[in-house]
């Protein structure tokens, strides 16, 4: 009996979300396991007590103006902190002060102008930056030094004119893969600072949809990129644009409207030193080994992957399809056309790091077959047009041999008969002799008879029954009945 109240009473207060195991849970949120929910409440401050094993702390959709410092100090497992959406314009010192295990932090959409040097320097694990859709005008120089486990950082749709490329190094970020500035008021980009990221970060860098001027230096970086297949260029092909002479009524697309750039010359950067370009194929369903050759050795050393998809891969690799060994090599157990792309490797110790690049295409498995040969097609067709017309001239019956006609007392004998109605068949005229008495028949294809010629008493005579015209006689060789003179 006291067992089933005890259960009773369990249930009734798990179910009052009013007290959870470490802390308290704020009034009209919600807490579910280590997730505290308190968005669109309209809340102006964050709440005096958080509970102390929340990891994902959504705050999206308030009026939240300012955060204190220490904030969120008392949160050893915090992990990811949701801020869309509220009316935050800048941070105060200590703001993340011990808050080191964040790595998701979503501060976009909100009135934000300048990103301050001091604003995440306590956030030395952080993996992803969200700052889109604010008013940003300037990123001061070292606001993402310290940032070295950093992947993704998006600073789309604001407001700025410049961005501090070379604070972006292979050493200082050798995970970033993804930096978004697009939809900005870009007018001119730092070439060589560019040219000089590692090729990871040129892949995943979106300069779309600014007021870029058009250049032939710039219009060669962005053919580069599109060479490359790089994602950047790739997945935004249209949205590349320029202005002619700055006029933002003249408004070109690097990729559409190449007659503009005709006459520049194509850079073509090769990349840093050290890096190593490979290229393999293979078939759908293959397993494919991508091995990562580097010259440093150690014990402290590790590797890491970047997939074309932009995704981070670590030992022991992920979702069943790409496994990652203890040699660095990462193995795609089951190729599918979808994993082609390049492939990013990046060795890394305590003082240097090397990165190596993998152009993957996986092709489908089917036989390719040669295509017919038009001109044999036609060539075909007029020898057999021709085997016809063969048959038909030479293979046409002949009523002479091939049924026995009645005999005609007053005409030929039936073989010259015979002959002459042959004769029709032949594409030549029959050869007559010539003489006194008969005529040449000149080009003629019908069938006709001389007329018969007789000398009585010393006057010539002409029998008028031999003569026949020429549609009669034409007539008598197809006739079933042979005419009777």
């Amino acid at each position: 009996m006291l067992s089933a109240w005890g259960v009773a009473i369990t249930l009734i207060l798990g179910s009052v979300p009013l007290k959870q195991a470490g802390g308290s849970c704020p009034s009209k949120c919600l807490c579910a396991s280590d997730i505290l929910s308190c968005s669109s409440l309209g809340l102006e401050q964050l709440p005096a007590t958080l509970p102390t094993t929340a990891a994902i702390l959504d705050f999206n959709h308030n009026q939240l103006s300012q955060l204190e410092e220490h904030s969120f100090a008392e949160l050893p497992r915090l992990d990811t902190l949701q801020l869309a959406h509220n009316r935050l314009s800048r941070l105060a010192r200590g703001t993340f002060q011990n808050a080191s295990s964040l790595r998701h932090l979503d501060l976009s959409s909100n009135l934000f102008y300048v990103v301050e040097q001091h604003y995440f320097q306590e956030l030395v694990g952080m993996e992803e930056l969200l700052l889109f859709n604010n008013r940003i005008t300037q990123v001061e120089s070292r606001a993402l030094a310290g940032l070295s486990n950093l992947h993704k950082a998006y600073l789309s749709h604001n407001l700025l004119t410049d961005f501090p490329f070379f604070s972006i190094q292979e050493h200082s970020h050798p995970l970033l893969s993804t930096l978004d500035l697009s939809s900005n008021r870009l007018p001119k980009l730092p070439l060589e600072d560019i040219w000089a990221l590692p090729a990871a970060v040129q892949s995943g860098l979106f300069l779309h949809n600014n007021t870029l001027i058009c250049d032939c230096s710039m219009y060669s970086l962005f053919h580069h990129w599109e060479q490359r297949g790089f994602a950047s260029a790739r997945d935004y092909h249209h949205e590349h644009t320029c202005l002619l002479y700055g006029e933002r009524r003249a408004s070109v697309r690097f990729f559409q409207h190449r007659r503009f750039f005709e006459n520049c010359t194509l850079h073509i950067q090769q990349g840093l030193v050290g890096k190593k370009d490979n290229s393999l194929q293979a078939y759908v369903g293959d397993s494919i080994t991508l091995e990562c050759q580097t010259s440093l050795r150690g014990e402290q050393m590790r590797h890491v992957w970047v997939s074309p998809q932009r995704e981070y891969i670590a030992p022991p690799g992920n979702n069943n399809s790409l496994r990652m060994h203890a040699n660095g090599s990462l193995e795609i157990i089951s190729a599918q056309v979808k994993d082609s792309g390049v492939y990013w490797c990046m060795a890394l110790d305590h003082q240097r790091n090397e990165t190596q690049e993998v152009n993957v295409t996986v092709v489908s498995r089917h036989v390719e077959y040669e295509p017919f040969n038009t001109g044999f097609t036609t060539l075909l067709g007029c020898v057999v047009s021709l085997v016809l017309v063969l048959m038909y001239l030479y293979l046409t019956p002949c009523r002479c041999w091939c049924r026995k006609q009645p005999p005609a007392p007053t005409t030929p004998s039936p073989a010259n008969e015979c002959s002459a109605q042959s004769s029709i068949l032949t594409p030549t005229p029959p050869a007559t002799t010539e003489g006194p008495g008969r005529k040449v028949s000149n080009n003629k294809h019908v069938v006709f008879r001389e007329p018969v010629k007789e000398v009585q008493n010393g006057r010539l005579h002409i029998k008028p029954q031999a003569l026949r015209h020429n549609a009669e006689s034409v007539t008598s060789v197809f006739s079933d009945t042979p005419i009777v003179p």
